[in-house]
């Protein structure tokens, strides 16, 4: 009988220090600092997007988002740019150069994008399932398309950032972006040659697919 006794004042002890707990927990834990911060800036949108190891549509949309907020969002003080800012020129092709780097980005976005709904080939024994496959189509086409509207974006602001007066500004930390600048300048960098390309090889399959009926297979 002590025994249980002894045992029934042990889980009751012990219950009322886990109550303890909890209580002391949730009384402080209001007036504990926490890390974290109101996402404003073009700058700290940026940041959020990501590149995936193992690309699927809804990581592919999540940066899209992320890329079309940074679009939207004012620029951060120049203390906090993601380049070294000492003057107002330099800041001025600092925020050329980052609407450009920020449409590449989306540009390239969107080709992924696509490339999940298009279709490379089309087999005869995918007939069945043709009109799935045109529907598949269409997304990728609307991708692809949405993708050029960003690139001519870019072609802007990269033609901006190469103008006489900035020529000899050398922003540091960004100097991919003043290469990807340059490389539109020279046309080594040219997105329109390959979203016309994936466009017109996929209105081929559509026609492909157009033409299949119940005998194709």
């Amino acid at each position: 009988m002590g025994s249980c006794q002894k045992d029934a004042d042990n889980v009751q002890m012990k219950y009322r220090r886990t109550f303890v707990a909890f209580f002391l927990l949730f009384t402080f834990l209001p007036a504990l600092q926490l890390d974290a911060y109101f996402v404003r800036y073009k700058e700290q949108f940026f940041r959020l997007f990501h590149m995936h190891l193992n690309r699927n549509p809804d990581n592919i949309m999540e940066n899209i988002f992320w890329l079309e907020q940074a679009l939207r969002a004012p620029f951060a003080n120049p203390l906090f740019a993601m380049a070294h800012i000492e003057n107002e020129v330099q800041w001025q092709k600092y925020r050329y150069l980052f609407m450009m780097h920020i449409n590449i980005h989306l540009v390239e976005q969107h080709l992924f994008l696509g490339n999940m709904w298009n279709k490379r080939y089309a087999f005869f024994y995918n007939a069945p399932w043709r009109y799935q496959v045109l529907s598949s189509l269409e997304i990728a086409e609307s991708s692809f398309r949405t993708a050029l509207v960003y690139w001519e974006e870019a072609l802007v602001w990269a033609e901006r950032a190469r103008q006489p007066q900035f020529r000899w500004i050398n922003l540091r930390r960004i100097q991919f972006w003043e290469d990807q600048a340059f490389r539109i300048e020279r046309g080594t960098l040219n997105y329109a040659r390959t979203i016309n390309r994936e466009l017109t090889r996929l209105q081929g399959i559509r026609e492909q697919f157009q033409a299949m009926d119940e005998n194709t297979y």
